[in-house]
């Protein structure tokens, strides 16, 4: 059985697995004073979590996530794994949405054979902006997850943004993918979010 809510952050503010949310956010603080909560609240409720980092290394995060003696056995268990974006999003030298999409499915169906009854993502998504031709795939592939969560609803989380180093723009179509949004610490429905078949028609 799925559990009905995730808490996200430091208000108790709380998502269902399924759920796409774009956080955008003007600093690391800002950020972590969201990720760092939502991790640790998945593995204390015994959720299976993935966060995948490009402007911190894996160390760095883990860091500030614990204590290393607090986390070895969640490690150890593998039900928590922090990846740099180039070892998922970047696999093989640069962004394929099967072969990301292919990790997730495979990164899912082994949490599921290990127990773990659903699965929390978050991800920096600022691997995009290398190069930048890569935003108009990564505007896809955000359109795309959600066809991906309706088939895998035990996996949910939160697409990472700085407000600062994407354009308006972007950010504006960015948007228009995910059905919730994190704004003033809350989660809430998007009213900007188009049907996946929808967003992908108009940009053709």
């Amino acid at each position: 059985m799925l559990p009905s809510s995730t808490s996200l952050g430091p208000s108790d503010v709380s998502i269902v697995p399924g759920d796409h949310v774009c956080v955008f956010y003007t600093s690391l603080a800002e950020r972590d004073g969201i990720l760092l909560p939502f991790l640790r609240e998945g593995l204390r409720t015994g959720e299976k979590c993935v966060c995948v980092v490009d402007t911190t290394a894996p160390a760095e995060l883990l860091d500030d996530l614990g204590d290393e003696a607090d986390l070895k056995p969640v490690l150890d268990r593998r039900q928590l794994e922090v990846y740099p974006s180039k070892d998922v999003f970047l696999r093989g030298g640069g962004f394929s949405m099967e072969r990301v999409f292919d990790w997730w499915e495979q990164n899912l169906a082994i949490a599921l054979r290990r127990g773990f009854r659903s699965t929390r993502v978050a991800s920096e998504m600022t691997w995009a902006l290398r190069p930048l031709s890569i935003i108009d795939e990564l505007l896809m592939y955000e359109a795309l997850v959600n066809q991906f969560l309706s088939r895998n609803p035990q996996q949910g989380g939160l697409c990472l943004y700085p407000l600062h180093r994407f354009s308006g723009e972007t950010l504006v179509e960015v948007l228009k993918t995910h059905p919730k949004m994190v704004l003033g610490g809350m989660v809430l429905d998007n009213p900007y979010y188009l049907d996946p078949d929808e967003f992908l028609a108009l940009r053709q």
